[in-house]
């Protein structure tokens, strides 16, 4: 599994979290995710499996992910927002500092996988 550890000037700093980002409007969940690990990691994926999804509150402020199984397909992972990145097997996944809405996807891949 492909990790990011959020930068010292990001909200939640140094946390890791599965790397992606917002939908655009008018763009697939794919070609979000696609886009979004372009931009911040330099990569280029295949979306294969969509998984469900996770809605976590911080605060008053709802944050719905929806994890996909992915498979890189191109390049090197070139770090543009993140302090560190890290490829970890699904069983050391309880190891990591996470974001809180983060945990939830880390949940439903060990159930899933």
């Amino acid at each position: 599994m492909l990790v990011t550890q959020r930068s010292e000037t990001m909200p939640h700093p140094l946390k890791w979290e599965f790397p992606g980002g917002k939908i655009k409007e008018g763009e697939s969940v794919e070609e979000s995710i696609k886009r979004e690990i372009h931009e911040e990691l330099g990569i280029l994926i295949r979306a294969e499996r969509l998984l469900p999804s996770v809605t976590h509150h911080y605060g008053s402020l709802p944050v719905r992910l929806i994890p996909m199984i992915c498979k890189l397909m191109e390049g090197h992972v070139i770090l543009a927002e993140h302090k560190a990145f890290r490829w970890i097997p699904l069983d050391e996944l309880d190891e990591v500092d996470w974001l809180e809405a983060d945990k939830g996807v880390v949940r439903i891949l060990k159930e899933k996988l």
